[in-house]
């Protein structure tokens, strides 16, 4: 039997803020694709059903809600350093290995960026399950073209240390490298985290290097600055501590 595919189906970036218009978004190809879908795996099932319920606002589902056959992405066992077991990944592509398509939905932007859903879709390569990436937003990739940094060569460096020695060291880390290659690195925290990385950074980061910031993009109010780190300093800024924001340095 032919497989089914694993559809990488991008949400909106308003997680835990006011609602946008999904349609200002996610295409709107991609939300009649997502209300086709009967088989999900999912990051958080209860905001995966918020999803649906905005997609079904705009056109039909297949399936009323509540039948729609809805999982959530395996965890690491609490305390554990252990990896989930392949096996578990694998369980949720049963349906697909019975010729139906699976959507995998993150919480926020593209499944498998900065999201656990990478690790599904590692298995399904490894089962030979097609991928079917779909068109959206990335809040990463909106803050680099909005930052005008270098868009040529960046990394996603995810979260750094909360401990304040080792956040340190790993700022400093990231800024030579920025310096030696020329890169643009990529941040992210926990949105109640936001003033205090910004304030690490600034105490860390050379007078002459870029810092750029972007708040809430894609939605209203959304911005981004970028300035050397002596101007940040000069003009400070303050971060909502509800709001995700993406950070980015560039040394000269």
């Amino acid at each position: 039997m032919k497989p089914g595919s694993l559809v990488l189906v991008p949400n909106a970036l308003d997680l835990g803020a006011e609602a946008t218009e999904l349609t200002d978004v996610v295409p709107l190809g991609v939300i009649h694709r997502a209300a086709a879908l009967a088989h999900w795996a999912v990051e958080d099932a209860r905001s995966a059903r918020a999803f649906l319920k905005r997609v079904a606002a705009i056109t039909p589902l297949c399936l009323p809600l509540q039948e729609l056959a809805i999982r959530e992405l395996p965890k690491p066992r609490k305390g554990s350093r252990e990896p989930v077991p392949a096996a578990e990944w694998q369980a949720l592509l049963v349906p697909a290995l019975a010729g139906h398509d699976i959507g995998l939905l993150s919480e926020a932007g593209l499944p498998a960026i900065a999201d656990p859903g990478a690790a599904l879709v590692e298995a399904a390569h490894r089962a030979a399950v097609p991928v079917l990436p779909l068109a959206g937003a990335s809040s990463l990739l909106l803050a680099l073209a909005a930052s005008g940094l270098n868009g040529q060569s960046f990394a996603f460096v995810g979260y750094l240390p909360q401990e304040a020695g080792a956040r340190l060291g790993r700022i400093r880390e990231l800024e030579a490298l920025s310096r030696r290659l020329g890169q643009t690195q990529l941040m992210i925290e926990t949105p109640y985290r936001n003033a205090a990385l910004l304030a690490a950074l600034l105490g860390a980061l050379a007078a002459p290097t870029r810092l750029s910031v972007s708040s809430g993009l894609s939605l209203p109010g959304g911005w981004t600055r970028s300035d050397t780190v002596a101007d940040w300093r000069a003009r400070p800024a303050d971060l909502t501590d509800k709001v995700p924001a993406v950070f980015a340095i560039l040394a000269s």
